[in-house]
């Protein structure tokens, strides 16, 4: 390990592409084609999360887990990017993206694309289903049910469902109700027997009652709530022969707009947060047997368009399938794993702040303990001698011990203030309510700025030493989220610097106070200069190649998305600078273009944890890994969003002992993975590396397991 990976090895590894980089057709640098549509490459994205359900290599729930998390980001795609599309079409919007595609145009590829993904998530589901019941995990069908499970099903249907369904015969006084995002409806063609009557009839399903309904007895036995309602029409519409029935599911506009000069933006979020409810059609998803006549109704009565409309054949909803990872069976899931205490921290007796006075420390998460996040944290709150704590949040958890332990804080007379993001997208509601949890505290809450959200991650606190005060910073590329810290790769940095020290208290006096700071020692911030910064140290790489030293670049993000960036890195290839992007989801750059991008390479890992660190390195003339290498870890991913309408931070790795983590560790791990790693190739398409037996795998190798 520790090569850096060449080009032409690297395409070949991959099974080849569409084009290899010498015969793929030239792109004229100002072409709309050198860029790969950002909605059509977050479909390949989660096309690879899906790949990942069939992968043999994973435990059976995992693979269940992969097939869910696939379904449940199509629901949030659609919600929010495809709504957007929709809504710019509906204004009249014609104008082209970067890549020259319209808003229609765009609209006409994601529904196809989108379809083609959602049926290969039911080919999937068929599999599992079946290797699960060979596991003993099995979904009942309604014609294998025994006497016994009939009788079940009918206590449960009058104890758990009879007292909360509505069932609703359609007609001038009963109109059709309004069905709420993500609500998931019956809809039935009712014959009344008293005088022939026909009627629709709908069954709005309860969202509180699992979909997966656990079966008594020995075993580990599934029925599915519609399918426990389905049996129980008679007793929901006496008097009426139920002749078919269909499911659906309706998919709203979830996207929120706010005001700049709101009043109170808490007050509008919460408004805001009720019109979700109520947004505008997106998609209504339909099962395949639901006659024409119903289709057509639920869809006129909706208000949703033909292209609104996707028919599955399977189980609409698959994002409910994370209800049978069933606790019983860890021997169908990832083996569990205890991260480590870095070193430093145990060598300082666990006591953070003497750990950090000697020296920064870089953590490595999830393998390296999220705990210590927590106790820096912790020990602020009940160390006397602390007297102040700032710190963002931008997503947590319930319960968190985060936000116990600011309250902790204020409760002891400190000076705490917490900038809150509630525009958080899904965790909106959350944020608020602990917010004002924390208000109640004591706490200084702050809720930032109403046209940009705070996404840095920074923690501050104050520290009486002596007669002086010395501050003590925590910096990450993740959120401040306990459970989501098990599974998401990130990096925290921990540091006493006080030039960091100072940078980040003029960060938060900027977040608190719209004081605008002047230059800062280390710090590069979105709005203010993340994108100039990174532009920069991409031209000193072409100085570095034109003088005939070693121009070279790495980066790992999530996602890489703005114009002037990848405009940035083509400049850099042509100049002679090699480039190496591991790029988790949306990639807009083309790669391995002659004449533009044929130094380049992308690759994307998906695996068991989700990448999710963002880290630079360039080599600064020495190439990478080097020693004049600059390294740097941010919150931030490469897209508009983030530079222009984002509070993100990028932070400078300064300490011997954390650059050689990630020069050393992490970078070519990174690029040596063959295990859970695709190649992007020049005409936009992702092809697995294959992989022998004993093919390296980055997550066991931070794990520290054996390599098979």
């Amino acid at each position: 390990m520790g090569r850096q990976v060449d080009r032409a090895e690297a395409l070949g590894a991959a099974g080849g592409s569409a084009y290899a980089a010498d015969d793929a057709p030239r792109i004229d640098p100002r072409s709309p084609q050198r860029f790969i549509n950002r909605e059509l490459s977050w479909l390949a994205f989660n096309e690879r999360v899906l790949e990942e359900a069939g992968n043999p290599r994973h435990p059976l729930l995992e693979r269940v887990r992969f097939l869910s998390i696939s379904a449940s980001n199509l629901n949030e795609f659609f919600m929010v990017r495809v709504a957007g599309l929709k809504g710019q079409r509906r204004v009249g919007l014609e104008a082209p993206g970067d890549d020259g595609l319209t808003p229609a145009q765009q609209i006409e590829a994601v529904i196809e694309r989108a379809g083609a993904l959602m049926a290969n998530q039911q080919r999937h589901w068929h599999v599992l289903r079946d290797k699960l019941r060979e596991e003993g995990i099995v979904v009942a069908e309604l014609d294998e049910l025994a006497p016994d499970d009939r009788a079940w099903a009918g206590e449960f249907f009058n104890a758990q469902l009879f007292p909360v369904l509505t069932p609703i015969a359609i007609d001038p006084l009963h109109p059709f109700p309004f069905i709420p995002n993500l609500g998931y409806s019956m809809a039935l063609r009712l014959y009344r027997k008293s005088d022939g009557g026909i009627l629709t009839g709908l069954v709005p399903l309860p969202s509180h009652v699992p979909r997966f309904i656990r079966m008594p007895g020995n075993g580990c036995r599934f029925m599915l709530r519609e399918h426990i309602i389905h049996i129980h029409l008679g007793e929901l519409f006496p008097g009426f022969d139920v002749t078919s029935v269909g499911y659906f599911r309706v998919l709203r506009d979830s996207d929120i707009e706010i005001e700049e000069e709101a009043e109170d933006l808490v007050h509008m979020f919460s408004s805001a947060l009720q019109r979700r409810r109520h947004g505008s059609v997106i998609r209504v998803t339909i099962d395949a047997d639901m006659p024409g006549e119903l289709r057509n109704f639920v869809l006129q009565k909706l208000g949703g368009q033909p292209d609104d409309l996707l028919e599955i054949d399977g189980l609409i909803g698959l994002a409910d399938t994370r209800e049978l990872i069933v606790a019983e069976r860890p021997d169908l899931q990832f083996a569990p794993f205890e991260p480590r205490v870095p070193k430093p921290f145990r060598d300082a007796g666990n006591d953070v702040f003497a750990a950090v006075r000697q020296g920064d420390i870089l953590a490595h998460h999830p393998y390296e303990s999220f705990d210590i996040v927590v106790r820096f944290v912790q020990e602020a709150a009940r160390d006397p001698a602390v007297v102040a704590i700032k710190q963002t949040l931008y997503r947590t958890s319930d319960s968190s011990p985060v936000v116990a332990a600011l309250c902790e804080a204020a409760n002891a007379g400190k000076s705490v203030t917490a900038l809150v993001e509630i525009k958080a997208r899904f965790d909106e509601e959350r944020n608020m309510r602990w917010a004002q949890d924390m208000e109640r505290a004591g706490i200084h809450v702050i809720y930032g700025f109403a046209e940009f959200k705070t996404h840095a991650k920074v923690t501050l606190v104050v520290r009486r030493e002596n007669k002086d005060l010395r501050s003590y910073v925590h910096f990450g590329t993740g959120n401040y989220h306990p459970i989501t810290a098990r599974v998401y790769t990130d990096l925290s940095l921990f540091t006493c610097d006080p030039e960091f020290g100072r940078d980040a208290a003029h960060l938060f006096n900027y977040m608190t106070g719209y004081a605008s700071p002047e230059r800062l020692a280390k710090l590069a911030v979105s709005p203010l200069d993340m994108r100039r910064t990174l532009i920069e140290l991409l031209e000193e790489e072409v100085a570095h190649a034109r003088a005939g030293r070693k121009g070279a670049v790495w980066a790992k993000l999530n996602s890489l998305v703005d114009a002037e960036i990848i405009d940035a890195l083509y400049r850099a290839s042509r100049e002679g600078v090699e480039i190496d992007l591991v790029v988790r989801g949306i990639c807009c750059l083309r790669p391995g273009i002659p004449g533009l991008s044929e130094r380049i390479r992308v690759k994307s890992i998906v695996g068991r944890f989700l990448e999710h660190s963002r880290i630079i390195c360039v080599g600064a003339g020495g190439g990478l890994p080097s020693d004049s290498a600059k390294v740097f870890i941010s919150s931030a991913d490469w897209m508009p969003r983030n530079f222009d309408r984002r509070i993100e931070i990028l932070v400078p790795v300064e300490s011997p002992a954390a650059r050689a983590e990630v020069l050393e560790r992490i970078l070519p791990a990174n690029l040596d993975d063959v295990r859970q790693s695709w190649i992007l190739g020049p005409d936009g398409s992702y092809h697995r590396v294959p992989c022998p037996a004993d093919g390296f795998s980055a997550h066991e190798f931070f794990l520290g397991g054996r390599i098979p």
